[in-house]
């Protein structure tokens, strides 16, 4: 899976997760809007000369992501905004472990929900048609 499916998996499942914490939709828009702001902080993880990324962040994907220019000045290579973006998806998905509701929301007429076959249409009871030899 591409660093952008799996960035936007992880914000639709971080959403639901707020949904189920905050069942009403004005309680969750505030979250909402919230966590859209989180996830917008690190959108452009790959243009790093734009990005400001923690210094733990980077002690945590690994020293040696950084090399250095004839500048002399330290640059980011590709594997290290790699190994930065990985770190980035496994801390959320730690994050979504941890604030994993135990009763997720369910809508009603869902499957588990509280109405899931509750009224179905009666069942075609007639007796089959006599056979003829």
């Amino acid at each position: 899976m591409s660093n952008r499916r799996a960035a936007l998996s992880l914000y639709r499942r971080s959403l639901k997760l707020a949904l189920d914490w905050a069942v009403h939709r004005h309680l969750w828009r505030g979250q909402a809007l919230y966590i859209r702001s989180l996830f917008e902080a690190n959108r452009n993880v790959v243009d790093v000369k734009k990005q400001r990324v923690s210094s733990s962040l980077l002690l945590r994907a690994n020293l040696h992501t950084f090399s250095v220019d004839g500048l002399g000045s330290r640059v980011i290579t590709d594997e290290g905004v790699f190994e930065i973006i990985q770190v980035l998806l496994s801390e959320t998905e730690k994050l979504l472990e941890t604030w994993k509701h135990p009763d997720p929301y369910c809508h009603p007429t869902a499957p588990g929900g509280s109405k899931y076959e509750r009224n179905l249409p009666v069942h075609n009871t007639a007796p089959p048609p006599p056979l003829k030899f």
